[in-house]
């Protein structure tokens, strides 16, 4: 999933302190996972290789005599007319060149970042965090209070993911607020910072959807997880 991340000591005291502090409000238990891409995109980079090549018979039906008098400059100019079998041959060429331009240019994972849709980051993101809830959070906690929230860095995009208990509560939009902060600060370089912000504006949200009770243990690890 790419390079990974290194955070200080520092960083990881943050986001520690900013779960505990959050977690003596609520009975939620806030789980912090932190990743440098949630996938390799290999397929989008496939998909624009394959745009790529097909756009040499696109150009020769759209205009074919202008792509014949090309290729017949390309060899040379001393032929009026080519042969088709040697049009389409040359033709073929052409397009494995442009398939294997774009497919080498985009094994460079921050061109394919670029390339790829936002939506697509976006879904990719959500998916990569519902798998990592199953596994780090979901139905881990006595009462199904279990919370992730995960940041992916290359996509800029981060998704909070709740237990049984309090997604019935709350609305996914609600979270909207801590998701921005975050994500700003991200972006300025901050991202111990932008996590314990979001995780004090869930806080509020928590504490009144599921709130401290006498009885309630620390059932999940507070501390950052880097991917």
């Amino acid at each position: 999933m790419g390079k990974r991340i290194s955070m200080s000591e520092a960083d990881h005291r943050i986001v520690t302190d900013a779960v505990a502090k959050a977690e003596q409000q609520t009975d939620a238990e806030i789980v912090t996972i932190v990743a440098r891409r949630s996938d390799a995109y290999h397929d989008v980079g496939l998909h624009w290789s394959l745009l790529f090549m097909l756009l040499v018979p696109l150009i020769a039906a759209a205009f074919p005599v202008d792509y014949e008098a090309a290729l017949i400059w390309l060899l040379g100019g001393w032929s009026l007319e080519l042969p088709r079998h040697m049009l389409f041959l040359l033709m073929f060429g052409q397009m494995c060149l442009h398939f294997l331009i774009m497919r080498y240019l985009l094994a460079i994972p921050s061109l394919r970042m670029l390339v790829t849709p936002g939506a697509t980051k976006s879904r990719r993101v959500r998916r990569r965090a519902l798998l990592l809830f199953r596994t780090a959070a979901e139905a881990r906690t006595a009462r199904l209070t279990g919370m992730l929230l995960y940041l992916s860095l290359d996509e800029h995009r981060a998704e909070i993911v709740a237990d049984e208990a309090i997604a019935s509560k709350v609305a996914p939009e609600v979270w909207g607020e801590a998701m921005a902060a975050l994500v700003e600060e991200v972006r300025a370089g901050r991202v111990a910072e932008g996590m314990a912000l979001a995780i004090g504006k869930a806080a509020p949200i928590l504490a009144e959807h599921c709130p401290k009770s006498d009885a309630n243990p620390n059932e999940l690890p507070d501390r950052l997880i880097e991917l």
